[in-house]
């Protein structure tokens, strides 16, 4: 990549793969919108939007610093909860280790000058469904268990006609 080319990036947390047939299954109940597709499900930890795709690195690294010094990431299933354009699954993030990942990471990416953290606290969520009108869903929540998360990655999104196809470009261990 041309370091002027834009990219469309963000930083996300990665579900395991037992989490990610457990949501497909459940997005089978539903109805009124698109299911995200399974290589899309992820918790975001900071949308970046497009960035020259110099930044790369150094936003690649503010996300393996923030992950080295996180440890015991477990989330457990909260409610169902929609916006004007999305469904998703919100999670309580026990010890609020989560919260306190995506604390270091906005800090040091608003140092980089390549984020502008959001008004609202983070939350800890996974889109699963996206609409054009609100179907206002009340579904049964999935079995999930307790979500143990081990990678978080830097990830390109890439528009396309059929919805955007996210790209892990660096994945990183918690905990180092």
């Amino acid at each position: 990549m041309a370091g002027d080319e834009r990219l469309r990036l963000f930083c996300a947390l990665c579900l395991p793969a037992e989490t990610v047939e457990r949501l497909v299954r459940w997005q089978q109940v539903l109805r009124g919108g698109r299911a995200v597709a399974p290589g899309n499900l992820h918790v975001t930890l900071a949308f970046l939007g497009w960035r020259p795709s110099g930044e790369l690195p150094a936003i690649a690294g503010a996300l393996r610093d923030a992950a080295a010094g996180a440890h015991g990431l477990l989330l457990r299933t909260r409610g169902y909860r929609e916006t004007r354009s999305v469904g998703m699954l919100t999670f309580d993030d026990d010890g609020g280790r989560a919260t306190a990942l995506a604390g270091r990471l906005h800090a040091s990416l608003e140092e980089l000058g390549v984020y502008q953290p959001e008004a609202r606290p983070w939350l800890a969520h996974v889109t699963v469904l996206r609409f054009r009108a609100r179907p206002r869903l009340r579904p049964p929540l999935p079995e999930l268990g307790e979500v143990v998360l081990s990678d978080a990655a830097v990830f390109i999104s890439r528009l396309r006609p059929a919805g955007a196809e996210y790209e892990a470009l660096e994945t990183f261990a918690l905990g180092g």
